[in-house]
């Protein structure tokens, strides 16, 4: 008899347990040890809250004074009137020689596609080094490529298809950068003395663009002008202080793109247009109203948006992007004392004019542009579209000459275009057919060139992924 009942009290005993495990297991929480995974934390590139503290221009490495000053300059992204158009009186050569490009120096970089600034003599870039994990803006003789000295900091950044991607605005007295990361430095021109630094991430609560900082900085007179989403759309900052001037509020939360600041004057005034992910605005750049928004659109809103917005004398504005976003034309208006924009025109890439990282060249009334990948039968190719109706494709460079994402300028009535293999092209500008002067490489195993290019004195400085050169192209 007691040896039946063992069995059964320990068959009771096993299931009062199973209860209690299986009622401690529905209300037990199996993540409570775990540490929440909040944006930011892990410094990726395109996520808020980076928690380094960085201290913006902390070191600076003197190597010579040693360079031959000249006269012209390169100062900013898209040159000095904005249109990736030289102004320069050199003349420059149409063809090159049976040896080839006259390559003067070439210095090794680390991986990314800031392009380079030129001012009197002198080349500024924006450099990443990985192995000191640190932002440094280098200063080289434009002649010898000598570098001169370079003023950085400590900043993690982790490889994304590379890390810097701005162009330096430079003015006689100073050098502004913004970093991969949003940090923005001003220095003294020649010394390389620090003035200011900002975080824009951490001050303004802004999110790093997805590939890291795309926008260039835009120096207006006195004042340096950023586009930082988060808590404001647009700051201005006394060059010389790095004081705030004015602030722009950003009350529908639009957020920092790749896409570049543009001045532009319109009816008399004077304004900033900005491209950022939520919209396109129009912000007062003098008088009393500085800072304010004038107009604003969300009729183009797109996540991904890297060329800037190009503005034409008739107060047409073109903008476009990549990742299948096409392109849109808006029509800038006087009206009431203020002023409206509507969109006149919007297509796929496939159905006219687009880009996806170089901002459109203006000329002659058409624009001149290379197709993203998904343009269809032209993708790639260069193209000259009509002003007036940029769906209209005047001409193509054709099926044997694809540029991929290649930068290009304007100089000495010739478009010097270099492709992401390091060709570089010496074209006629024309707004009835493509006409090729002559090409060769000048990069050898060249990858990834969609830097920007600069010109001065008859210099040409350009890039890939991972060096710079500077060529010969006097006449």
């Amino acid at each position: 008899m007691k040896q039946d009942r063992i069995p059964k009290i320990a068959l009771w005993g096993l299931a009062t347990v199973s209860v209690i495990l299986i009622f401690w297991w529905l209300g037990a929480d199996p993540t409570r040890h775990f540490e929440q995974s909040l944006p930011g934390l892990d410094h990726r590139g395109g996520e808020q809250g980076g928690g380094d503290s960085v201290q913006i221009g902390e070191f600076f490495d003197f190597y010579t004074n040693d360079y031959h000053p000249l006269e012209e300059s390169w100062p900013r992204f898209r040159g000095s009137d904005f249109d990736n158009i030289s102004k320069s009186i050199v003349p420059l050569k149409e063809k090159f020689s049976a040896a080839g490009p006259e390559v003067l120096w070439s210095v090794d970089l680390g991986e990314g596609h800031s392009g380079a600034a030129i001012y009197k003599g002198l080349v500024y870039i924006l450099d990443y080094s990985e192995g000191e994990q640190a932002d440094f803006l280098r200063c080289f003789s434009l002649t010898t490529g000598k570098e001169l000295w370079r003023r950085g900091y400590k900043v993690h950044v982790k490889r994304n298809h590379g890390m810097s991607r701005t162009v330096p605005a430079v003015t006689d007295s100073f050098v502004v950068t913004i970093g991969p990361r949003c940090h923005v430095m001003c220095v003294e021109r020649k010394t390389g003395n620090f003035r200011w630094g900002i975080d824009i991430e951490k001050e303004y609560h802004s999110e790093v663009p997805l590939w890291y900082t795309g926008q260039c900085p835009l120096v207006d007179g006195n004042t340096a002008v950023i586009a930082t989403g988060g808590t404001s759309l647009m700051i201005g900052i006394d060059l010389a202080t790095g004081h705030k001037i004015w602030e722009t509020p950003n009350p529908k939360g639009w957020k920092m793109s790749h896409s570049s600041v543009m001045p532009f004057i319109f009816g008399g005034k004077r304004m900033y247009i900005y491209s950022a992910a939520g919209g396109m605005a129009g912000i007062a750049a003098d008088g009393p109203d500085t800072g304010r928004i004038l107009w604003e659109t969300s009729a183009w809103n797109k996540s991904v948006v890297a060329p800037s917005p190009v503005c034409m004398p008739d107060g047409k504005i073109f903008i476009t992007a990549g990742y299948g976003a096409g392109s849109m034309v808006f029509q800038l208006q006087e009206k009431g004392g203020g002023f409206s924009v509507m969109p006149v025109a919007g297509y796929k890439p496939s159905e006219g004019l687009a880009s996806e990282q170089q901002t459109p060249l203006y000329w002659n009334g058409h624009l001149f542009g290379i197709l993203p990948k998904d343009g269809g039968a032209l993708r790639n190719q260069l193209v000259c579209a009509d002003a007036a109706d940029t769906r209209k494709i005047v001409w193509s460079s054709g099926s044997e000459k694809r540029f991929g994402l290649g930068p290009y300028l304007m100089a000495d009535g010739k478009i010097f275009l270099l492709n992401e293999e390091g060709t570089l092209y010496i074209l006629k500008p024309s707004v009835s057919k493509y006409i090729e002067s002559d090409a060769a490489k000048v990069i050898a195993n060249g990858q990834d060139a969609w830097a920007p290019l600069a010109l001065a004195d008859g210099y040409l400085v350009l890039r890939d992924s991972r060096k710079m050169i500077c060529i010969n192209m006097h006449k």
